[in-house]
């Protein structure tokens, strides 16, 4: 188990922080008018798609680095915006990953190579009711009806919803898991209002209803045989997950850094006084310890260990735990000028909350992580 980076890959962390930097010195990415958010999320699809970003976890090739990488490139990503950040990786990391793992070559042709390319959004419709589908039993469902599939049903908490190009919907057919995958403008398929949330000012989540939409079968994926390709994806969302949490941690942390240096009271910087440097220690600590716990899951699914799901889980728990302790202490640095909205630690902690119920929730990653201490 190797945590050092290649120069190569440290090249290609550099070139996605440049691209990055660049957007974010041109336009405030956190819009949040839906209509320039898209154009954003379009914006910085097409320019991360000129470094191997988009592809990461998707392709095997000997010049794309594995999970490892794909972490510390997350965190790059999500620490200059977390609701682009979320949009991005719904589209490529679980949109993508679902056709590049479950589909057949005329699939990926299809969906799969524009959304790498940058030129199409993704979306995946998994959550109904609630966000738990860990235990809640699907309702939505696909039938035969000659030479089609009429799907009928309702999900929530769509991430890219209404102004994604492709969505991948989670349901059954013939009493199996099946992925069925709509384009934008299908007849039937009718996207909700936005939802207003606390964090996430700049993503576009939305509810969707499937009124007996019809689709070809050349269009599902699936039926699998059990729901394990459903506990991959939301794996896959737990890593999505992990990485902007270390995002939201880098970005609290640098800007309690530079306000402590730079900001001065009683005639000396904030910093000088012993209580913010150990504040300061605190949230590094957390942090570095968090980028640990994180490669370490993604090193252990990059190898398909055994111990894969549950250090996931692990890493999960505490990684989005720390990112609200984290941004929480540099509020508490940044004083007044932390409470006024619009600053990175504002914006993380507000934005850290959703990491805790979203994906594995942490109170069941907690269950399950326990139910594997104890053998079970």
């Amino acid at each position: 188990m190797n945590f050092d980076f290649t120069q190569h890959e440290q090249k290609l962390f550099k070139e996605i922080n440049d691209i990055m930097l660049e957007m974010a010195g041109e336009k405030y990415l956190e819009e949040k008018d839906p209509v320039n958010a898209g154009k954003t999320v379009r914006e910085a699809l097409i320019r991360l798609a000129n470094s191997s970003y988009l592809k990461l976890g998707i392709v095997k090739d000997e010049e794309i680095p594995g999970l490892c990488v794909m972490m510390g490139a997350m965190e790059i990503v999500s620490s200059f915006s977390q609701s682009l950040y979320l949009s991005i990786e719904m589209s490529t990391r679980l949109f993508g990953r679902i056709i590049s793992t479950f589909g057949n070559e005329e699939q990926k042709k299809k969906w799969l190579s524009p959304v790498l390319c940058g030129k199409k959004l993704g979306a995946v419709a998994l959550s109904e009711k609630t966000m738990n589908i860990d235990n809640d039993q699907m309702e939505t469902t696909g039938v035969r009806e000659s030479a089609l599939i009429k799907i009928s049903g309702a999900k929530n908490y769509v991430i890219n919803g209404p102004v994604a190009d492709f969505t991948a919907v989670a349901g059954i057919m013939e009493n199996k898991p099946a992925l069925f995958i709509f384009e934008k403008g299908s007849i039937g398929l009718i996207p909700g209002e936005h939802l207003v949330t606390m964090g996430y000012d700049g993503l576009f989540i939305s509810g969707l209803t499937l009124d007996e939409c019809r689709i070809n079968e050349s269009d599902v994926i699936g039926p699998f045989e059990d729901k394990s390709a459903f506990d991959t994806l939301r794996m896959w969302e737990n890593q999505i997950i992990i990485g902007g949490s270390l995002g939201m941690m880098k970005a609290s942390f640098e800007s309690a850094k530079i306000f402590a240096k730079t900001h001065k009271t009683g005639g000396k910087p904030i910093i000088a006084y012993q209580e913010v440097a150990f504040k300061l220690a605190e949230m590094l600590t957390l942090f570095q310890t968090s980028q640990l716990f994180a490669y370490r899951a993604a090193w252990a699914a990059d190898a398909k260990s055994r111990e894969s799901d549950i250090l996931t889980y692990c890493a999960k728990v505490f990684c989005t735990e720390a990112a609200e302790t984290v941004s929480g202490s540099a509020l508490r640095i940044l004083s007044g000028e932390g409470y006024i909205s619009g600053n990175a630690a504002e914006r993380a902690y507000r934005c850290a909350k959703y990491g805790q119920i979203a994906g594995t929730s942490t109170e069941i990653a907690r269950v399950k992580i326990g139910n594997a201490a104890l053998g079970a």
